[in-house]
């Protein structure tokens, strides 16, 4: 199965999706009333978390999926798949919203590190939509261990002056 064909099942099966990109905001907003002010406190900032990334997973995916379409492939907006493309983004702001709402993000663990996962997505992307305009062209003899150390450098490298810069 391809990832396309993946796409496929879930635009011709979306009840599912639906349901599930539907109840992260409002298990969000149940938690949000049951806590109160105890949704700093354990367990439930770690529920807060599993929410946050349960929702964030699938939004950046379709983040990233939709600058790929739009930039590499060269698709119109007006094919824009609303189950696959639009819904978990609109899903995970609304799920980021209510429990903003209700509990400082400061104290939930790991919302830092998804922060620089998006980072480093925007920025690899950007990346590779300036090597793709600029034409540049390599042909090398370099066995595929060292392209991937060489990449992994290059990502290091990318996500150290990202930090520096954006404090």
């Amino acid at each position: 199965m391809t990832l396309a064909d993946f796409f496929n099942v879930l635009s011709n099966n979306p009840s599912w999706v639906i349901i599930y990109f539907i109840s992260l905001p409002i298990l969000a907003l149940l938690l949000g009333f049951f806590t109160g002010q105890n949704g700093i406190n354990n367990p439930w900032r770690y529920i807060y978390s599993g929410i946050i990334y349960a929702a964030s997973l699938p939004g950046v995916f379709a983040i990233t999926l939709s600058v790929y379409l739009f930039f590499f492939e060269r698709k119109s907006i007006m094919q824009t798949n609303m189950v696959t493309q639009v819904l978990p983004v609109a899903s995970m702001l609304l799920t980021f919203y209510v429990i903003r709402k209700f509990v400082n993000l400061n104290y939930i663990p790991g919302f830092g590190k998804l922060g620089n996962l998006v980072t480093m997505l925007i920025a690899l992307m950007l990346l590779l939509w300036i090597l793709e305009k600029t034409h540049i062209m390599v042909f090398t003899y370099m066995p595929f261990q060292y392209f991937l150390l060489l990449l992994v450098g290059v990502l290091v490298v990318v996500r150290f002056s990202w930090s520096r810069i954006s404090k």
